[in-house]
């Protein structure tokens, strides 16, 4: 990978050794992921839930089937790993294209805390586009009767930090990390891991579930993966692509490549 950009963005001050964030990098981050084109597309897909929701209790009033449906279908099973997708692989994967990020690694500030800081941006800017739009969306389609939006609320919100910390690694391990990222949330995720019984144990969406599930109401939702495996699952996925995404940015070069 060859550096070709020429403007180098604001140098990021040294971090204190230890240290696990840099405000620096985390307002770089932010810029690059709230830019034009993905500004658009984070604010799209939150805005087409709610409007869902308010035509679907307009049109059909309060239902818990209804609600769950949504939010779970389209919330949690697409809209959810999506944003996930574009604020995971947007945090990390444009800088090793165009080599901006060789001026991130001239800096004294260790690849674990670059990582660390562009995945806790990463869950913020998921977590505003999806996580709170899913517990509004919730609340106007039934009111959170039975818990449904608050449960699901959680479960996205559980859900967003593995694909965070997954997609932010892939940014770092192809320069395709959107295609792949994109194959995973709607292949596997949104089609094999809701329609296979046996992939289901391997799905973000479905140990997610898992959490939401303990939250709402008896029925309210289900998962076929126990909560205490769920959770060690959750885990274990965002701490290991979290230390192999730091991994990566450390064999990088200066020169921006392995």
């Amino acid at each position: 990978m060859s550096a070709t950009s020429s403007t180098a963005p604001p140098a990021p001050a040294a971090a204190p050794k230890g240290a696990f964030f840099n405000p620096t990098v985390a307002r770089l981050t932010y810029r690059a992921l709230l830019g034009r084109r993905r500004a658009l597309i984070l604010f799209a897909l939150p805005a087409m839930l709610v409007v869902i929701a308010v035509l679907v209790r307009a049109l059909t009033g309060a239902d818990d089937t209804t609600a769950s449906g949504i939010l779970g279908g389209f919330a949690l099973g697409t809209m959810v790993p999506l944003i996930g997708v574009i604020a995971g692989t947007g945090a990390i994967g444009p800088e090793i294209d165009d080599g901006s990020v060789v001026y991130l690694l001239a800096k004294p500030v260790p690849r674990s805390t670059i990582i660390f800081t562009k995945l806790l941006v990463a869950i913020g800017v998921t977590a505003a586009f999806s996580a709170i739009p899913v517990l509004v969306a919730g609340f106007v389609l039934n009111g959170n009767s039975q818990q449904i939006a608050v449960a699901y609320a959680v479960a996205a919100a559980v859900a967003l930090v593995a694909y965070s910390a997954l997609f932010l690694l892939f940014g770092t391990i192809t320069r395709h990390a959107v295609v792949f990222g994109l194959v995973y949330a709607l292949v596997w995720e949104a089609l094999v891991g809701t329609l296979v019984p046996g992939a289901r144990t391997l799905s973000v969406q479905q140990w997610a579930l898992a959490v939401g599930q303990k939250i709402g109401a008896e029925g309210a939702l289900s998962s076929d993966v126990q909560l205490p495996l769920a959770i060690c699952l959750l885990i274990g996925v965002t701490a290991a692509a979290t230390w192999y995404a730091g991994r990566r940015l450390k064999v990088l070069t200066l020169a921006g490549e392995e």
